[in-house]
């Protein structure tokens, strides 16, 4: 079924993307057999755009593939965007596949529940898998509400034996369990609002479907022991806020969650500083603070039940974009659970990119989430080519 109008034929279409080289490097031997030091990958994201309609219409197509060298689950491909925007007088309506942001905060996004996890592509999280919904967007004076009507679900990718970090025991992705009856078809929705108030962002949201974090069981077989991914129906009512107040930025996110597993509330909250031209230089360096809390009881699925996150952003405001982020979250129940890391990027040119992460995980108590990464500290170095 064809979806593109016949108009686009004679319409101009622009072609970009990235592909880019990875090498990841592990610190330490690894827990398990099937694992190696070092990894290799490859990837590359396409971006088709073309517009029609004197700019009312637009489509937007964003295939992804990976090639991994030790790791198959990881090897993988996904459309994270193929999506038909139409735009009004004050409304817009988007169809297809497509990609949701929610949220303020940098070490932990809490209210972000759109899109599912593409969890083999990065251990924070921040990479998402492209979802099939209906969007439509009212725009008025007094914020911006929007519609979500998403019928089909994604399941999280989880690493395989061979991939690190992981799991102790294999996750059997191919039997999930589902709490509803149509399984994947299930019809999710929700609905957000948000708006500006001279120096503050506020936004206001409301999920109800299935739960894009999935609870592993354990399933015992004949020979082994496999975690099992179960998907609770979810509602969720969320808040996240920003406030600038000159140097200062103060960010917030809450959510309170109610699946026939368990009730919960979870939170995170703090700012970022920065000081712009530290000791008359052109580079500007920011302070984050942030406090992650979950008031849920099993500590071995919850990584952020009264935690800290202490961080650093420095901006060299050069041509070449070049910028660090490194920080430390540390448990503050258990202080020798903790995680640091490091993030750094710059251009070498207007085609070329690198870019360097490390992730260090330290913890002696068995029950903490940390404590399953205790060697898998990492350091990973990236070339990007754009065009």
């Amino acid at each position: 079924m064809c979806l593109v109008p016949s108009a686009l034929n004679a319409r101009e279409v622009d072609v970009s993307g990235t592909a880019a080289i990875e090498q990841r490097y592990f610190l330490q031997d690894a827990l398990y057999p099937e694992q190696e030091r070092a990894n290799v990958s490859v990837f590359a994201q396409v971006e088709i755009y073309t517009e029609f309609n004197d700019g009312n219409d637009s489509i937007l197509f964003k295939p992804f593939y990976r090639q991994d060298q030790n790791d198959s689950d990881r090897s993988h491909g996904d459309i994270r965007e193929l999506i038909w925007l139409h735009v009004g007088d004050d409304w817009e309506l988007r169809t297809g596949i497509g990609k949701v942001f929610w949220g303020q905060t940098e070490s932990l996004h809490l209210v972000d529940i759109i899109n599912q996890t593409d969890n083999i592509e990065a251990i924070d999280g921040e990479d998402k898998l492209g979802q099939p919904m209906v969007n439509l967007n009212l725009i008025r004076d007094w914020g911006t509400t929007s519609f979500f009507f998403m019928p089909y679900f994604r399941e999280r990718t989880f690493a395989g034996l061979e991939g690190r970090p992981r799991f102790e025991l294999d996750i059997d992705t191919d039997r999930p369990i589902y709490e509803s009856s149509d399984e994947e078809k299930n019809i999710d929705w929700a609905v957000r609002w948000n708006h500006y108030f001279g120096d503050w962002e506020v936004g206001v949201s409301y999920f109800d479907g299935t739960s894009r974090e999935p609870i592993l069981t354990p399933l015992i077989e004949e020979e082994s022991a496999v975690l099992q991914p179960f998907y609770p129906q979810l509602k969720q009512v969320g808040v996240d806020i920003l406030a600038v107040k000159g140097a200062w930025l103060f960010k917030f996110e809450g959510i309170s969650r109610r699946t026939s597993v368990e009730d919960y509330t979870a939170a995170v909250g703090g700012f970022e500083y920065t000081n712009v031209g530290v000791f008359n230089s052109s580079f500007d360096l920011g302070w984050l603070v942030e406090y992650q809390f979950d008031d849920r009881d099993n500590l071995l699925l919850v990584p952020s039940q009264n935690d800290l996150m202490l961080g650093s952003r420095i901006v060299f405001n050069d041509v070449d974009g070049t910028e660090i982020l490194f920080g430390v979250i540390q448990d503050l129940d258990e202080s020798s659970s903790r995680a640091g890391f490091i993030e750094a990027s710059s251009r070498i040119n207007d085609n070329w990119k690198w870019s360097f992460d490390a992730w260090l995980f330290s913890s002696d108590e068995p029950m903490e989430p940390v404590y399953q990464f205790r060697r898998d500290d990492f350091v990973e170095l990236s070339l990007e080519y754009y065009f």
